[in-house]
């Protein structure tokens, strides 16, 4: 893995994590790293499913994608928000 690779998917983990976060209501007390790394498992594991439903590479645009890794993002933070309320 080269440098540009994890700089790239850190990138795109940090606005994957913010798109999710913006999209959970309620005030957040989860901070930018957990966030960070909400977003690049979301960006990994929708782009993994994305290729599994045959959609990961299109022209243009990989709207699909996008939507599945920011929906995983949002539950993400979602999940992690109740655990915290719950301790």
């Amino acid at each position: 893995m080269e440098v540009t690779s994890v700089t790239g998917a850190l990138l795109v983990g940090i606005i994957i994590g913010i798109l999710g976060r913006l999209i959970v209501p309620r005030r957040h007390r989860i901070g930018a790293l957990w966030t960070m790394l909400i977003g690049v498992t979301a960006a990994c594991l929708g782009a993994w499913i994305a290729l599994g439903l045959g959609v990961a590479d299109t022209q243009g645009i990989d709207w699909i994608e996008w939507f599945v890794q920011i929906t995983l993002a949002a539950l993400g933070v979602a999940a992690l928000q109740r655990a915290q309320v719950r301790r």
